[in-house]
C-alpha cells in the first residue's frame, strides 16, 4: 500500500502542464517588461531579401534615402551558423506611390518578385494570391513588420536578440543597423546589466523550463509571451551592475572576435564544445580545435563569472539546483505580480514604458526607485491589454491563466475582454474552454461559465 500512497501524493503535487515541482502556468506577465520584446519582422515574400551586390543594382548608393530602406537582414541560421551576408527591402511607412516615385527599380523588383511572383512552374504564388486581404492590399510591406518592436529599438545603438527555437539558449548584442527576422526574438535594451542577467544561469534554467520545446530536433523554445515577459530581473546596487554589464560586454565582444577571426566557427559548435568541458566528456580532435579557436575556456570563465554575480544580485546562493532556481523565481513573479497590483512597477527601461504606458512625467506623484504610484500603473495598464497569442499552444495556456487566476467563474466574453482583440477572439475562447471541459480539467454549471476543479 504504501508505494500506492507515494504515486498519491506524487500525483496531487502533478502540474495542470503535467509537471511536478514549480508550476509554471501560474506566471504572471510583469507590467516592467512591457513595450520591449517582440519576435522579429515576417517578410511574406522571398523577393524583399536581397545581396548586396543586388541592392547597388536597385540604386542603393545612387538613389538618397535608400540606405534607410535596404538594410542588413539576420535570421536565426545566421546568427547560430554562418551569416548569408544577404540585405532586405523595408518599406514600412511608406505609400506605394512613395516608393514608386523615390525608388523606381526597388518599386518595379517588389512589384515583380513578391506581388507577382510566380513559382518554378509558371503559377502565382505572390502576394496577388494571398487570402489575406491585408497581404494582397499592402504587398511592398512586409506581411509582419512588428509595429510594436521598432519603436521600442528606435534610437539604440544595439538592442539584444536570441534565436526562437535553437540547442543552445545564447543572448547577443545586434547592431541597430541590422533588422531582425521572425525567428528571432529581440528585445529593445542595449543595458549590457540585462544582457548579462538574461545570459546566466538563472534566467536560462527558466528558459528551458518555461519556454517549451520544438522542432525536429526537440530543441528549446524562447516565448516572448512565455518567458520573457514574466521573467523578474534582479535590482542590485549599481556598483553591482557595472559588474555584471562588464561581464557581459567582455562575453559579447569575445563571441564575436573569434568569430571575426575564424569565420566557419558558428556559435553551436563553439557552445557545443562548452556543454561537453562542462559535463566533463573527452573531446575529439576537432572539438579540440574548437576549444582553442574559440577560447571556450576564456568563454567559460565568462559565463561562470556572470552566474555568481547575477546570483549576487539577487541575493541567493550560487550552488542553487535547477529546481531552486526556477522556485525562487517564480516566488520573485508572484512577489513582481503582487506590487505591481499595488502599482509599484520596476521598469526595465522607464522613460520608454511610461512613455509607451500613456504616463507623463508630471503625473508622477510618489516613487522609490524605479516604481510607480499604484492608480497611473492601473490605468496604464487598462489602455494596454495583452494582446492574445498566436499560436494554438498559447492561446490554450493563456486562457488556463487566466481561469485559474480568477476567484470566480468565468465565461468566454469575460476571459475575451483581458485581452486586446476582445470580442474578436471570443469564438477562439470558447472552443477551448469547450475543450478543457471534455477533459475535466475545469467544471461548468451551464456550459457558459467554467471554474478549476478543487479537492477530490
Amino acid at each position: 500500500m504504501r508505494p500506492m500512497s507515494n504515486c498519491k501524493r506524487r500525483a496531487e503535487k502533478s502540474n495542470s502542464d503535467l509537471t511536478v515541482g514549480t508550476d509554471v502556468t501560474a506566471l504572471s506577465a510583469l507590467q516592467a517588461n512591457a513595450f520591449l520584446a517582440s519576435r522579429g519582422m515576417q517578410l511574406m515574400g522571398a523577393g524583399f531579401i536581397v545581396t548586396p551586390s543586388e541592392a547597388e543594382h536597385l540604386g542603393l548608393g545612387p538613389r538618397p534615402g535608400l540606405e534607410d530602406h535596404i538594410r542588413l537582414y539576420r535570421n536565426g541560421r545566421d546568427l547560430t551558423g554562418t551569416p548569408r551576408g544577404v540585405m532586405v527591402i523595408d518599406l514600412f511607412g511608406l505609400e506605394a506611390g512613395e516608393v514608386r516615385r523615390r525608388f523606381p527599380e526597388v518599386y518595379q523588383h517588389v512589384l515583380a518578385t513578391v506581388k507577382e511572383s510566380k513559382d518554378e512552374h509558371g503559377r502565382p504564388n505572390g502576394r496577388d494570391v494571398n487570402n489575406r486581404e491585408s497581404y494582397r492590399l499592402n504587398w511592398w510591406i512586409f506581411g509582419e513588420p512588428r509595429r510594436e518592436l521598432r519603436p521600442a529599438l528606435e534610437n539604440l545603438t544595439h538592442y539584444i536578440a536570441t534565436v526562437e527555437t535553437a540547442k543552445h539558449r545564447i543572448f547577443q548584442f545586434l547592431d541597430a543597423s541590422i533588422l531582425p527576422d521572425n525567428m528571432l526574438v529581440c528585445m529593445g535594451l542595449d543595458d549590457p546589466f540585462f544582457l548579462g542577467v538574461l545570459s546566466s544561469r538563472f534566467h536560462v534554467v527558466w528558459a528551458l523550463r518555461v519556454g517549451g520545446w520544438l522542432g525536429v530536433g526537440n530543441d528549446p523554445r524562447y516565448s516572448k509571451s512565455r518567458v520573457f515577459d514574466p521573467f523578474p530581473f534582479p535590482d542590485p546596487p549599481e556598483a553591482l551592475k557595472a559588474r555584471i554589464r562588464a561581464t557581459a560586454e567582455e562575453l559579447d565582444a569575445l563571441r564575436k572576435q573569434v568569430q571575426a577571426e575564424h569565420p566557419g566557427l558558428t556559435l553551436t559548435q563553439i557552445y557545443n564544445v562548452l556543454e561537453k568541458i562542462r559535463a566533463g566528456e573527452k573531446l575529439d580532435a576537432r572539438e579540440e580545435a574548437i576549444k582553442t579557436n574559440g577560447l571556450v575556456l576564456v568563454l567559460k570563465e565568462h559565463h561562470d563569472k556572470l552566474d555568481r554575480l547575477v546570483a549576487e544580485a539577487y541575493g541567493w546562493p550560487q550552488n542553487l539546483s535547477d529546481d531552486e532556481i526556477l522556485a525562487k523565481l517564480a516566488a520573485l513573479n508572484a512577489e513582481r505580480a503582487a506590487e505591481e497590483k499595488r502599482g509599484l512597477v520596476h521598469w526595465l527601461r522607464p522613460d520608454y514604458q511610461r512613455a509607451r504606458a500613456g504616463v507623463a512625467p508630471e503625473q508622477r506623484t510618489e516613487e522609490v526607485g524605479e516604481q510607480l504610484e499604484a492608480p497611473l500603473v492601473i490605468a496604464a495598464a487598462k489602455a494596454q491589454k495583452p494582446a492574445f497569442p498566436a499560436s494554438d499552444l498559447e492561446r490554450t495556456a493563456a486562457v488556463f491563466a487566466a481561469l485559474t487566476a480568477a476567484n470566480t467563474p468565468l465565461d468566454a466574453q469575460s476571459i475575451a475582454a483581458k485581452f486586446r482583440q476582445g470580442q474578436k477572439i471570443e469564438p477562439s475562447v470558447a472552443r477551448i474552454l469547450a475543450a478543457f471541459a471534455r477533459m475535466g480539467q475545469f467544471h461548468t454549471g451551464d456550459g457558459a461559465r467554467f471554474t478549476q476543479r478543487r479537492g477530490g
